[in-house]
């Protein structure tokens, strides 16, 4: 996911939580990729961490469709597959910024 594709994504987040929430969480922009993608059934790096977090990410209201799957395990095969061994600190890395974007949004 490039760049301008994390731009493209902003703008669902700020009109489910408000003008500027979106924009200032941390992980936000791999948040609505994710959303995106799952709603599109594109399994991606985006929608394989949505799954992992769809029932809190549901809870704080956003719109999630039907989760992948086993997403833990799907994810980190991903991984595996783009960075050989890097692929377990790349997959903490991805869930802190889930769990990152899940406690602030949480309050917002």
């Amino acid at each position: 996911m490039g760049q301008n594709d994390a731009l493209v994504c902003l703008p669902r987040l700020r009109q489910i939580r408000g003008a500027t929430v979106g924009i200032m969480l941390p992980g936000a922009e791999l948040i609505d990729c994710g959303v995106r993608d799952l709603d599109e059934r594109v399994e991606s790096v985006e929608s394989l961490l949505v799954s992992i977090g769809a029932p809190r990410l549901r809870r704080l209201g956003l719109a999630v469709a039907q989760p992948f799957e086993h997403p833990e395990h799907r994810l980190y095969e991903l991984l595996r597959g783009q960075y050989g061994d890097a692929a377990h600190s790349r997959y903490n890395a991805l869930v802190r910024r889930l769990v990152s974007f899940e406690r602030p949004f949480g309050r917002a």
